[in-house]
């Protein structure tokens, strides 16, 4: 399940993207249109801020910004960072691994090895979806 540190990070990315070309979003305005805690926000733009997805400035006129084209911040980075593993299970992860506690032989075990496959198909859509995809995808269902 998505946690909403990760589902309200998506969504204030979304609606930075959909900002692009004007000055910079203050936290509580983003945490208003989005229903966001303004309190849970803030760490959570931090966190995007340090892996480098936003720029933030201070003073009059300051707040948070897209540092990178939206078509370039892809789901899989953004669930790292918020949430850290993709797989469901420690011993399917890439990035994360740790054996499971309760696994003899993990090589022939049927539980990882399915896992592994959710973990590939889930990878695949993580990696080919940007925050410009989202975008799109809101437009169009708006548009039907």
């Amino acid at each position: 399940m998505l946690s909403k540190k990760t589902k309200y990070a998506i969504k204030a990315l979304v609606v930075m993207g959909k900002n692009i070309d004007k000055p910079p979003m203050q936290i509580s305005r983003i945490a208003e249109l989005e229903k966001i805690p303004k309190k849970f926000l803030e760490q959570i733009l931090l966190d995007l801020r340090n892996a480098g997805f936003l720029y933030s400035k201070k003073g009059a006129g300051g707040g948070y910004s897209l540092n990178k084209d939206p078509k370039d911040i892809y789901l899989v980075n953004i669930l790292r960072i918020t949430d850290g593993p993709i797989a469901m299970v420690p011993c399917a992860s890439l990035n994360f691994y740790h054996r499971c506690d309760e696994c003899h032989q993990e090589h022939t075990c049927g539980i990882r090895d399915v896992f592994v496959e959710v973990r590939d198909a889930t990878l695949k859509i993580l990696s080919e979806t940007s925050i410009a995809d989202i975008i799109a995808r809101e437009t169009n269902l708006i548009n039907l």
